[in-house]
């Protein structure tokens, strides 16, 4: 299933519409204010995030969208990221997680051809999650993957500014003990950047207000999905 298809399936999930909808009359019914509030705590998350993790045992490298292997500036300056800390210090685990569309290269199999291409020695000890198509599958296979070796600490979430606040509210439902680590070293205002963030608020809030909304109701197959 390509990315777009795998979108669309999201979106058109009776349960997804469902708790967007409830999202969607919140916020009318806020007049909009319910959407700032997650617009500034998305645009704070990717603004404060530290580039230097306080532990780093245990690195997990968000993937993105790479079709025939190829980098955009954003998955590059993720990889970059994990690179520089992998030179400064050895982690115990490297997760790179994502996967890919038929007959492509995983996102997680790019990552880890470009972290060799950078001089990352070969023992490093890197594993590959190449079958999450999304961020919530990243971290559900993740926290799978983790469970089998025995990791009960820290997880160093990396990836892009913007994207931050969703990997930091999926980390928190499903349980992790996490910190973010972000890919660029500050943030750069751009047109784009700004409709990431926007894009990204409406993706937090969303989750964020359902995922409240299902544990009102006591909606167990909600909550099963997200937690």
């Amino acid at each position: 299933m390509n990315p777009l298809d795998h979108r669309r399936c999201l979106w058109l999930d009776r349960d997804a519409l469902h708790t967007g909808a409830v999202a969607a009359i919140a916020c009318v019914l806020s007049a909009g204010l319910v959407y700032l509030g997650y617009v500034v705590h998305v645009v704070l998350t990717a603004r404060r995030a530290s580039c230097l993790p306080e532990h780093g045992e245990c690195l997990l490298l968000f993937g993105k969208h790479s079709p025939d292997g190829r980098l955009d500036a954003d998955f590059s300056a993720r990889i970059a990221r994990a690179a520089a800390l992998l030179r400064v210090r050895r982690p115990r685990m490297v997760l790179l997680l994502g996967g890919g569309a038929p007959g492509q290269r995983s996102e997680a199999e790019v990552a880890h051809a470009a972290l060799l291409a950078a001089g990352i020695a070969a023992d490093a000890p890197l594993y590959l999650e190449k079958n999450s198509r999304d961020t919530l599958q990243n971290l559900r296979n993740a926290r799978t993957l983790l469970s089998d070796n025995a990791h009960r600490g820290r997880v160093t979430l990396i990836s892009s500014r913007y994207h931050l606040a969703r990997c930091a509210l999926f980390a928190r439902q499903l349980g992790f003990d996490w910190e973010l680590c972000a890919a660029e070293s500050q943030l750069r205002w751009s047109p784009m950047l700004v409709y990431r963030l926007a894009g990204e608020a409406v993706y937090v809030c969303w989750i964020d207000i359902g995922t409240r909304w299902a544990r009102l109701i006591g909606h167990r197959r909600m909550l099963a999905r997200v937690t």
